[in-house]
């Protein structure tokens, strides 16, 4: 399950950067959104509208997988073959936007783009969590893989990752758009390379070969089964001895005595920063002529 979470979430940040829309998001959000607490907001509020498309997908696959846990090896294997017959066509650039099978997708893009604030964000991460041409082979290989989980929890879960591979991303860039040179914002949207007089691109080839490779694995480790943990035993007992420590009551009075410290500061902060606009406010009021 481990393996693929982390499927899941680098899934979602590549087709963030998927190559017929690489950085659109990130330029919109850097453009439309203040401050970088509005950032944090919005960034919030576009992940909830993805999950709320994207999760019950992995609910509905979890729930028929499961169905059909009986043939679980003709599970791992049409799981194995879909996904590796995706990650080919990733890589030569074969796409499809699975938004046209939601019912109501165009009046949801219409929507998007007649609203404004976090109404607008909502939509759009609604919409966005599945729809792009160059994305689809991505969300269809995991919607695949969580189809083959044959568990309701663990498909929605890499479906909620995959999500959040999105936004985090989506939310770094944007805080950093104005930071980022014209080299650095050519080297996030990749590159193109001919190969025997074919053209490709880095971003699809990279997923497409991570997509080949999960569908091996899956085969050949029985669904991911028995695959290796990620995480050695000895660390997972180390910070389990560690996590013994937080149960102490006196932890849990230093961070609320923290969190609230932190409050108070922020709160201070921007509160010295309204009066010190207000008076510059009024002196520009005053130096306008009288009409």
């Amino acid at each position: 399950m481990q393996i693929g979470l982390l499927t899941a979430f680098l899934g979602g940040m590549l087709a963030l950067l998927s190559p017929c829309s690489a950085l659109l998001l990130p330029a919109f959000f850097a453009s439309t959104v203040g401050t970088k607490l509005q950032l944090l907001v919005h960034g919030g509020v576009f992940y909830l509208g993805l999950a709320l498309t994207l999760v019950p997908f992995g609910l509905g696959l979890g729930a028929l997988g499961s169905f059909f846990i009986s043939e679980r090896g003709l599970i791992i294997a049409i799981t194995a073959v879909v996904l590796v017959v995706l990650g080919v066509a990733q890589i030569f650039g074969f796409g499809f936007d699975l938004s046209r099978l939601l019912p109501g997708a165009t009046k949801l893009q219409e929507s998007a783009s007649a609203r404004t604030g976090l109404l607008r964000t909502l939509l759009l991460g609604a919409l966005g969590g599945v729809a792009g041409f160059c994305a689809g082979p991505i969300l269809g290989a995991i919607l695949t893989l969580a189809f083959g989980q044959t568990n309701l929890w663990n498909a929605s879960a890499l479906l909620a990752v995959y999500g959040l591979g999105m936004v985090v991303p989506l939310v770094v860039i944007a805080a950093l758009w104005q930071k980022l040179s014209v080299r650095g914002r050519g080297v996030l949207r990749g590159r193109t390379f001919s190969v025997l007089g074919r053209e490709f691109h880095s971003t699809s080839v990279i997923t497409g070969v991570l997509i080949v490779a999960v569908g091996a694995l899956f085969w050949f480790t029985n669904g991911l089964v028995s695959l290796p943990s990620l995480i050695p035993t000895d660390v997972l007992v180390w910070f389990q001895e560690r996590g013994s420590v937080l149960s102490n009551p006196l932890i849990d009075v230093v961070a609320i005595i923290a969190v609230a410290a932190i409050a108070l500061t922020v709160w201070g902060v921007s509160r010295r920063r309204n009066d010190s606009t207000q008076p510059q406010e009024s002196i520009d009021e005053q130096s306008q002529p009288q009409k």
